[in-house]
């Protein structure tokens, strides 16, 4: 059997930065295990899978290289830039995910890809998990959690670009990742972040998406604003635009496209 495959570099308007996400569509859910063979087969954060599902409407599943994911932001993001592509006149497309629900995507006049996801602001923690604080360099200032992750909160920009993470002991607060984040000491963005799963995906996640449907709605809070410009500080990195909506997050970006080609499975 052979599969159209596409790599999109999503969160960025340049090849080689950003993040990855192979999108496949099929008329039919493959079977999971092969699903889940082929993202650990592409390597890369994560492999989204669509099913159409009614007139501009896609079923959406998302696997990294070593288990399925509930909410990917990037690889829907990359999804939803082949599908325009595909079409041109389409300016909007609906998704549907089992853990987030139905959910609109926008192809704005700007260029930008917009996502509507809900709003997962976390809650503070005050019974820091050992596990945490092993497994990182740093001591944190605050916490937060949400059903995603615990939110490191730094004072500096300096605490967040040098943090060092021990796997061994971050895998152990699975299901949830790890993302550390500071208000920016730039005037180009808000804040800032860097995203750790080794539970889920791997080391460090290149931009996530799904995490600033929670950041987001934390720095709005912190900084009294409702629209912020946020940059995830991996080695690639990628920039997200956040507006708030009450209980939705609108989270938009650019992305390029890196390859399309054929599987053989």
């Amino acid at each position: 059997m052979e599969l159209e495959i596409n790599v999109v570099d999503a969160f960025t308007d340049a090849v080689f930065s950003g993040n990855p996400a192979a999108v496949i569509i099929t008329d039919s859910w493959l079977p999971d295990d092969l699903m889940q063979s082929i993202a650990a087969e592409n390597n890369l954060s994560e492999t989204a899978f669509l099913v159409p599902g009614g007139a501009s409407g896609y079923q959406i599943r998302w696997f990294s290289p070593i288990t399925e994911i509930p909410f990917c932001g990037h690889a829907t993001l990359a999804s939803a830039f082949v599908l325009f592509n595909k079409n041109p006149e389409v300016t909007s497309l609906s998704f549907s995910a089992k853990a987030v629900g139905d959910f609109a995507v926008a192809k704005l006049d700007s260029g930008h890809i917009q996502m509507d996801f809900p709003n997962t602001k976390p809650e503070k923690v005050d019974n820091i998990p050992d596990s945490l604080l092993a497994g990182l360099s740093i001591s944190p200032h605050e916490v937060y959690r949400n059903e995603q992750a615990y939110f490191v909160v730094y004072r500096t920009e300096a605490d967040v670009l040098s943090v060092l993470r021990g796997n061994a002991a971050l895998v152990q607060l699975k299901p949830h990742d790890v993302v550390v984040t500071c208000q920016s000491e730039s005037n180009d963005y808000d804040f800032m972040s860097r995203y750790f799963w080794p539970a889920n995906g791997g080391d460090e996640d290149p931009v996530t998406g799904s995490i600033h449907t929670g950041l987001a709605p934390f720095w709005a809070e912190r900084l009294g604003k409702t629209e912020l410009v946020a940059y995830q500080a991996s080695n690639r990195g990628g920039v997200l635009n956040c507006k708030i909506r009450g209980d939705r997050v609108l989270i938009s970006g650019t992305a390029v496209q890196y390859l399309k080609g054929q599987i053989t499975v």
